[in-house]
């Protein structure tokens, strides 16, 4: 029962946003107003002075003097779950600048990674889309024609036939590889995150090769930054996951954190149990397997958090960078492929006359 609660709990809810730049923005300020001294009320008011982000200050402000915590103050105007998952932990961690740092970098990496893939597949879209147009005549034109005089005709060479069919095959395919992939997205927008347990959750991004591979990465990154500053504290690993379990918006850590605490209740080593999670990196057992010391612990959860961050960039970076030639050669393949079975048929048709 208390499982089913847990999984109910952990779905999650669409939220309008505020436009990322301004998120952004918005957290420079209020970090740098946090570093020169400025109390985090007085530092929400200096923010508010500039008309585009008043609304948003001022709401925050509300919020926080009615007793919401940082985290669902920021929620409340639309903050992105990346910045809200560092704020929850201000309540244990009582960090505010740091959470607020450690937010930005990270979400700064996000808008670049998406600014970069938006300029790499950007003109790869247009020729795609061009193509496609061009199957679509291709398909209901020019083939017909073909097919028509070829049945009429007393020869009907086996290749063009067979080239003809193999372009209607591969045309339809690609339609329909095309809704596929639109469906898909659809209902991993709409139905996977926002409905779907978090145990099914994990079990579907298993069945996703490379995606997997970067929810892993992404996850352990979380699960190690969160781990450590809340060691800092002082906090022992019952408070700590405790603590991590009751939070919503990482929901794959929640769950874990919220596993790992049911089975040390029941004598089982912490690093055993992380050695069954399909979505946490071995490293992570390694390394709660052979620190005793809190201090030590503390600091190589640090050290490979900052470690996974760095590959998460460096492999972001080198998937984009790879997306862009491989749909080219793509293309290209394509477009040779159309042109011999267009001039082939016509190479026949002046063979006949």
């Amino acid at each position: 029962m208390h499982m089913a609660i847990f999984q109910k709990k952990y779905i999650s809810i669409r939220k309008k946003r505020m436009k990322k730049g301004d998120q952004l923005r918005f957290l420079k300020r209020f970090h740098r107003l946090l570093k020169v001294g400025y109390p985090t009320l007085e530092a929400l008011e200096a923010i508010a002075w500039d008309k585009q982000l008043n609304p948003y200050a001022h709401d925050i402000i509300e919020s926080l003097k009615i007793g919401l915590s940082v985290d669902k103050a920021f929620e409340k105007v639309g903050f992105h779950s990346t910045i809200t998952s560092f704020l929850y932990f201000i309540i244990a961690n009582n960090d505010l600048e740091g959470s607020i740092e450690k937010s930005i970098f990270l979400f700064k990496q996000q808008i670049t990674h998406q600014k970069k893939l938006q300029q790499v597949i950007r003109y790869p879209v247009i020729l795609v889309s061009i193509f496609l147009i061009l199957m679509f005549f291709i398909k209901n034109s020019i083939f017909p024609s073909f097919i028509e005089f070829y049945s009429m005709s007393t020869e009907n060479p086996v290749i063009v036939t067979s080239l003809i069919t193999i372009m209607d095959l591969a045309t339809t395919f690609v339609f329909t590889f095309i809704i596929i992939l639109i469906i898909s997205y659809l209902l991993w927008k709409f139905y996977l995150i926002q409905k779907l347990p978090i145990t099914k959750q994990i079990q579907f991004y298993q069945y996703i090769p490379f995606y997997r591979k970067y929810v892993k990465a992404r996850t352990s990154y979380f699960f190690a930054t969160h781990f450590s500053s809340l060691l800092k504290t002082g906090m022992s690993f019952k408070e700590i996951l405790e603590h991590i379990s009751k939070q919503n918006k990482l929901p794959i850590i929640a769950y874990y954190a919220f596993i790992i605490n049911d089975q040390l209740a029941k004598g089982i080593h912490i690093s055993t149990v992380i050695s069954h999670f399909t979505l946490l990196e071995e490293q992570l057992t390694t390394i709660f397997q052979k620190n005793v010391d809190i201090s030590v612990l503390e600091k190589d959860l640090t050290i490979y958090a900052e470690y996974q961050l760095e590959q998460i960039t460096l492999r972001t970076m080198q998937s984009i960078m790879l997306l862009q030639p491989i749909i080219f050669i793509i293309l290209g393949g394509s477009i040779i492929f159309i042109y011999a079975s267009l001039m082939w048929p016509l190479f026949e048709l002046i063979k006949t006359i």
